[in-house]
């Protein structure tokens, strides 16, 4: 083997190797394209007119530069453009400076940064070749095909498509303004995820509030809030976890959910509840709850489940209850198995064994429907195994029991109680109402009567009524009771029993919402802004020689 030859190809080869080293090495610096003129100076180059550079896969465009060419970095003026010759990123500036050994470019005033169909326009950016990766600092904006997001901070990860905007964000589209302190927007799905305070506020005037963050998919239109609240004209929605579906007007809320109706002043809570607002119809179950506010009174009731229909027809719109029913108002109380709740004409219907309380009463049956007027118990009726007792003024128990009853009502009073078929009556004579004479039994087909202050002032009976009388000194138990009475007073809830199902935190009215904020910035002025305004004031200082301090010892 030619010796000569083996040395002169190691050689090459080393020669190549040390030269594509080399190459590499430049590759990774600064380089000058063109310009009009090029000046040196002290420490740096100065590139005049139409300017090109080129770093890596970047090509940058400037009027004018300085160039570092030892320290690998320049300074960019006038219409500076960096354009990525791979990826379909461009910034635009006034001024920049950029590090060729760090990859990172600062543009400053009038900063145009734009990926595809997403532009971030601010006046300070820094933004990272290395990891791709664009700051801003003090106020920044993000324009896309649908959104407009503002802030005063924000990080762009181009190679996640994320940026996460901080501090009095706001972002708006053509059907909604949203104000938050932290957002993340990725711009691909177009979905926007904020963490805290996040306020929201439709073109239609609905407003959709979050304590706890939120998650919008901007081009679905589906929001999820977190502690969250969404207000229309006509309802009120709140629950811990809330999805809300625009396209399909549906609500869906876990955990302390109520649903306000603001016409029917009706609200309901539960543990899981769903809303069709197009229909204006609602479940709710798990440890249900309705307050139905009146003027100056509130009905309350509890229920497993609960479905509300509210639609324009005034025979289609009720309110149903099913199981663990218990309801209380100041001069009433009942329980029942279900309940049928129709608004239209204020009745409520109870099923399967219910009882009602008013003041010195109770009455049962299998079946029954009460009427409320001017917020108070106006009449009832009872069907099937209908049962009344009325405690008088000295608590005797007047009793009544029929196949179907008719009361009325008189300032939450019984005023008068209608007996339909099977009648039977007992009820206790006084005397000027502090002494009791005996029991009146009558039984008859038919049977009215009229009662004050729980006593009865008044009998009509049917045809051939069949009635005894025992004075007081033979009343015992079975003389002084009709068959089928049970006293349940101790079933009668209140609002300790309603509290211990469900109490609902009540609303904050004055909670915090970004929009009650206003928008304002305040900036100060530079020297030229003084100097003008002083001048225009007449007043102008007299320019004095700077004192330096003096030395010491002096």
């Amino acid at each position: 083997m030619n010796i000569r030859f083996l040395t002169s190809s190691v050689f090459f080869f080393l020669l190549i190797s040390i030269s594509g080293g080399s190459l590499a090495q430049q590759s990774s610096t600064l380089e000058i394209l063109s310009a009009d003129l090029l000046e040196g100076a002290k420490g740096f180059e100065r590139l005049l007119g139409s300017v090109q550079m080129k770093h890596q896969n970047s090509l940058i465009y400037c009027d004018s530069a300085h160039f570092y060419r030892d320290e690998n970095r320049a300074q960019l003026f006038g219409k500076v453009r960096i354009q990525d010759v791979e990826d379909p990123i461009t910034t635009t500036s006034s001024y920049a400076e950029y590090d060729g050994n760090t990859k990172v470019a600062k543009l400053r005033n009038k900063v145009v940064f734009t990926n595809q169909e997403t532009s971030l326009f601010t006046d300070y950016l820094d933004y990272n070749r290395e990891t791709n990766v664009a700051t801003y600092y003090n106020d920044g904006k993000v324009v896309d095909s649908t959104n407009v997001l503002t802030s005063e901070r924000g990080i762009y990860e181009v190679n996640y498509e994320k940026i996460t905007f901080r501090d009095e964000v706001v972002l708006v589209n053509p059907d909604y303004t949203m104000k938050t302190d932290y957002l993340i927007y990725l711009t691909i799905p177009k979905t926007a995820e904020t963490q805290g305070l996040t306020n929201i506020i439709s073109k239609e005037g609905y407003k959709l509030d979050a304590q706890k963050g939120s998650f919008y998919d901007t081009q679905q239109k589906q929001f999820r809030f977190f502690d969250g609240i969404v207000e229309t004209e006509e309802s009120r929605v709140k629950a811990q976890e809330l999805f809300y579906d625009e396209a399909k007007a549906y609500y869906e809320g876990k955990e302390d959910v109520r649903v306000l109706n603001k016409e029917r002043q009706v609200e309901v809570y539960g543990d899981v509840g769903q809303y069709w607002e197009q229909r204006k119809y609602s479940l709710v179950h798990g440890r249900a709850l309705v307050r139905k506010y009146f003027e100056a009174d509130t009905l309350f009731m509890t229920a497993d489940t609960l479905i509300s229909q509210d639609s324009e027809a005034d025979t289609a719109k009720y309110l149903l209850a099913f199981r663990s029913i218990k309801l209380t108002k100041t001069d009433l109380a009942g329980i029942a198995d279900s309940l049928v709740y129709n608004y239209s004409d204020s009745s409520i219907r109870l099923f399967y064994d219910p009882v009602m309380w008013n003041k010195k009463s109770q009455i049962s049956a299998d079946s029954m429907v009460f009427y409320i007027a001017n917020e108070e118990l106006d009449r009832v009726y009872l069907k099937d195994k209908a049962f009344a007792i009325m405690s008088d003024t000295l608590l005797n128990f007047n009793q009544m029991k029929g196949r179907r009853m008719t009361g009325f009502f008189k300032e939450g009073q019984i005023e008068n109680l209608e007996i339909d078929g099977n009648g039977e009556s007992l009820y206790y004579a006084l005397e000027a109402d502090t002494l009791t004479q005996g029991i009146n039994r009558i039984l008859s087909a038919n049977i009215r009567l009229t009662f004050q202050d729980g006593a009865i002032r008044k009998a009509n009976f049917g045809v051939r009524p069949d009635g005894k009388f025992t004075p007081v000194q033979k009343i015992d138990e079975k003389i002084s009771r009709l068959e089928g009475f049970n006293w349940r007073i101790e079933e009668k809830p209140d609002r300790e029993v309603i509290d211990s199902w469900r109490k609902p935190e009540e609303i904050d009215p004055e909670a915090k919402n970004l929009f009650n904020e206003p928008d304002v910035h305040l900036e100060m002025p530079t020297d030229d802004q003084i100097q003008e305004n002083l001048k225009k004031s007449g007043f102008m200082p007299t320019k004095r020689t700077l004192v330096t301090e003096p030395k010491k010892g002096n």
